[in-house]
């Protein structure tokens, strides 16, 4: 642990002290609780002080991208109450975190840096820009896996360079999946193709969302990998019943659930 903590970046706030809210969106904890106890067990393990505060619910995101912005006000007001007072707020879901970080501003009529927009972060964001993570002791995953970019992740947080652009390759989701022993690594060719999930867009646009996740999941599977790993459950909730509806060779896995496994 002491050589954890001589990673870390200095700041003006000690990481002894420092107050982290762990988000967990409203559908990871209906559908996929497992991905938020491995975030509050692989946050507590690198001897954070976090806190799950009760009462939390949905972001607002799904009205508001529905065109119900009004009716995601009162959620974005719920969500200020509830994580006030922490340092830092991290959450397993990179559209959440988005959505936070972009519309709330406009939504409470406050300037970023006054609401929780300025202090929200997913969860590999920060283990890799906050945390500067060099080390992960018990993680141990024997197997091979494929990184599946989501598209709010990639373009909006930066988690990987986006294709189109002539920039160096970059993925913080590699660079924490390598400090896990025995994984081995890929990435499909078509490398941030979208899922097709979307949201809303797989119910509107159903055939077109499928065909779009089984070209994914083809491409990944091309890569002779056992598991499809990303920061959004809802990308790999899409995947995952594709999978099962089709009975095809991989399995789906949050990233946070492997770099949390041995705790």
């Amino acid at each position: 642990m002491e050589s954890f903590r001589a990673s870390l970046p200095e700041t003006d706030i000690s990481y002894s002290i420092m107050k982290i809210g762990l988000f967990v969106p409203c559908y990871v904890n209906a559908c996929f609780p497992q991905v938020g106890v491995a975030s509050y067990r692989l946050l507590k393990e690198l001897g954070l002080d976090v806190d799950y505060p009760l009462g939390q619910t949905c972001c607002g995101q799904p009205m508001a991208n529905g065109g119900f912005e009004k009716d995601a006000l009162h959620l974005a007001e719920h969500m200020e109450k509830i994580f006030e007072g922490y340092d830092y707020v991290v959450g397993p879901s990179a559209s959440c975190v988005v959505f936070v970080k972009e519309k709330y501003p406009r939504l409470l009529h406050k300037e970023a840096h006054a609401c929780l927009s300025g202090r929200i972060y997913e969860i590999c964001e920060f283990l890799h820009d906050v945390v500067k993570v060099k080390e992960l002791p018990k993680a141990h995953f024997p197997h091979k896996v494929s990184i599946h970019n989501s598209c709010h992740g990639e373009r909006l947080l930066g988690l990987s360079s986006p294709s189109e652009l002539v920039v160096p390759r970059q993925s913080k989701l590699r660079d924490l999946l390598s400090l896990v022993d025995a994984v081995e690594i890929a990435e499909p060719k078509r490398v941030d193709e979208c899922c097709g999930f979307g949201g809303l867009f797989s119910v509107e646009e159903t055939a077109t969302s499928a065909c779009m996740g089984r070209d994914k999941i083809a491409d990944h599977i091309s890569t002779g990998t056992e598991y499809i790993t990303g920061a959004d459950s809802s990308c790999l909730m899409h995947m995952q019943g594709l999978i099962d509806r089709e009975k095809l060779p991989i399995k789906t896995r949050h990233i946070v659930e492997i770099l949390a496994t041995g705790l």
